[in-house]
């Protein structure tokens, strides 16, 4: 009777061990961060779970990164403008970090650059009050523009970038055009040519991917 007694007790000491030692173990904290932008981060015209959020987290959680929650925080036609009046709500997620990715609309509109730095500076101040790390992405300007034009939009984002201690991707579109000639990349667009389909949207995540996870660390370091 006595060996009996021993022999069942055994196991629930050796169950008991296990759950004290998963107890010690500290668990991956849960890091948000917050994609701030316009329908490019939206995912305009695609289903939910082919845009750019559920797509970009899908690829961390692939690349070491699992215990990262990306909050959609894309608004379709937005401006500079919209984001400045709208980033305090936003960051009310308490995000642990900022993509930052808007200017494009104020571009296809031909508004002013220098409106868009202040409201781009004014969005920066307000993550940098938080003391939040921010991936800063730029926009491509085309040739159409004006040279003059094309110079002040383009600088915007380094200079701010510089400014802030934001890490800078000059362009969130980049990982479409990577290896590809202009009609490869068209086909990695909607029907309208602004907006990538699926396939744009994974080239996209590709390119920024490695860009979030220097994002991560920046989080992480702050964490200790």
């Amino acid at each position: 009777m006595t060996v009996f007694a021993y022999g069942a007790t055994r196991p629930l000491r050796n169950l008991a061990i296990v759950a004290l030692t998963l107890l010690a173990t500290p668990a991956l904290a849960e890091v948000k961060i917050l994609a701030f932008g316009d329908s490019l981060t939206a995912g305009y015209g695609l289903p939910t779970e082919q845009g750019f959020v559920p797509r970009l987290q899908a690829w961390l959680a692939a690349h070491g990164a699992p215990d990262v929650t990306v909050i959609n925080a894309g608004v379709s036609g937005d401006t500079t403008a919209g984001g400045l009046a709208r980033i305090d709500w936003a960051l009310g997620d308490d995000p642990d970090a900022v993509i930052l990715e808007l200017g494009a609309n104020d571009l296809l509109r031909g508004l002013d650059p220098a409106a868009a730095r202040t409201n781009l500076d004014g969005i920066l101040n307000a993550i940098g009050k938080r003391d939040l790390p921010v991936l800063l992405t730029g926009v491509p300007v085309p040739p159409n523009y004006g040279e003059a034009y094309r110079v002040a939009f383009k600088a915007i984002y380094p200079d701010l970038a510089e400014e802030h201690g934001a890490i800078l991707y000059r362009s969130f579109l980049a990982g479409m055009g990577k290896g590809r000639s202009m009609f490869e990349v068209m086909r990695l667009m909607q029907g309208d040519g602004l907006h990538p389909n699926a396939a744009g949207v994974d080239a996209i995540v590709e390119g920024i991917g490695p860009a979030v996870l220097d994002l991560l660390a920046e989080v992480r370091k702050k964490a200790g």
